[in-house]
């Protein structure tokens, strides 16, 4: 099994941008520590002869948890699961919660990888996406992080409106000037019921605009390899051995746990999926309930997985793999789809793989679309 993923669905605030399940309110957060360890240990038995590889505290803003309360979490997987001897145990942190006492504090603990929200070196920028920190804050814990910690990523936003493609070159800069092993870089998206949504449609924001995107992409990816960094997948940019251990274990198929409200699960043949309510979560746990649904993967769910997630990454989509796991049905139909993109220079095959061209890497979930709208079976 690749791992463990916990969510912390807590924020100080709601970014603008952000659709994920969390509450501002810190009332229950005692009541939620004790859950999410008791559903840690109630799910034991779906790891029996498995092995955790990883730990991965999302959210939400996971760094609002103090150091004892994430070694609580911690020292629970290790009671009730097989570790492996050096797993990757990530925490997700802002930059507002990472003072220089609390980073020494997390250096002393379990964790050994931070994954931190920059998002943005400018102060316009930050005010427009609501984040709690600020440039200066963004900085600081940057520059605090690196002594204590070696494995550190940080969350870029590119596509941002009014955002130049000097500015953008400006905020990659920074962010190499500290040494920062790992990048995780996504444009701006406007998802539905969120107040970015809400502040676009009365005018108040400009609507991202994709062709404005698709240059800060290029540039993101032209700066990054220039400096070292492999683009091992289409968000993430990592130096060698700094690749997210967690993260591709979920793109290569990996089995693994999700704990806390809105966590997702898999097995390798179903997807299961926590209530995105804290309340109701809370009273189930406490009701010995394991609040979530549960969908088995036909055939035609795992290839679309396969295609999408192949595709994304530096690994691509094994055409051997399609024949030998899907058929040879599914093998003819993802080629005669993937033709069209051959043809314009957005896919190429090298040793049976089928990969985006540099052209297509920033098109690549459109084009898997195309692949995967499928049923077979």
């Amino acid at each position: 099994m690749s791992g463990i993923y916990i969510h912390i669905p807590f924020c100080k605030q709601a970014c603008h941008y952000c659709d994920f399940h969390f509450s501002t309110s810190m009332k229950k957060k005692d009541d939620m520590v004790l859950a999410l360890a008791k559903e840690i240990q109630m799910r034991k038995n779906e790891s029996e002869n498995e092995v955790v590889e990883t730990i991965y505290f999302g959210g939400g803003t996971p760094s609002v948890l103090t150091s004892d309360e994430i070694n609580f979490l911690i020292d629970a997987v290790y009671e009730s699961y097989s570790v492996i001897e050096n797993p990757e145990i990530t925490l997700e942190a802002n930059p507002d919660d990472l003072s220089g006492e609390r980073i020494l504090e997390l250096s002393q603990s379990k964790i050994n990888r931070l994954s931190i929200g920059i998002q943005s070196f400018f102060e316009d920028d930050l005010l427009m996406m609501n984040r709690a920190h600020n440039s200066a804050e963004a900085q600081r814990c940057l520059q605090e992080a690196t002594k204590y910690f070696d494995n550190i990523s940080i969350d870029l936003i590119y596509g941002v409106p009014g955002m130049s493609n000097e500015k953008w070159k400006q905020n990659i800069d920074t962010a190499l000037s500290f040494g920062i092993p790992h990048i995780s870089s996504y444009a701006l998206t406007v998802e539905p019921k969120t107040a970015l949504s809400k502040l676009i449609q009365t005018g108040k924001i400009a609507q991202p605009n994709d062709e404005v995107a698709s240059v800060h992409f290029s540039i993101l990816v032209e700066t990054l390899e220039t400096h070292g960094f492999i683009h091992y997948e289409l968000s993430n940019f990592g130096k060698e051995n700094y690749f997210s251990k967690n993260n591709s274990a979920y793109w290569l198929g990996k089995k693994y746990i999700g704990i806390g409200p809105s966590a997702h699960s898999y097995d390798g043949v179903s997807r299961s999926w926590n209530i995105a309510n804290n309340s109701i979560y809370l009273k189930s746990i406490q009701e010995n309930k394991l609040p979530n649904e549960v969908e088995i993967l036909s055939v035609t769910d795992r290839y679309n997985e396969y295609i999408m997630t192949g595709l994304r990454t530096i690994w691509g989509v094994s055409l051997d793999r399609v024949e030998t796991e899907f058929g040879s049905d599914y093998l003819n139909y993802l080629l005669k789809q993937a033709q069209k993109f051959l043809d314009d220079d957005l896919l190429f095959i090298a040793n049976n793989i089928l990969k985006p061209t540099p052209k297509g890497k920033f098109l690549t979930d459109g084009i898997a679309s195309d692949m995967f709208l499928v049923n077979l079976e």
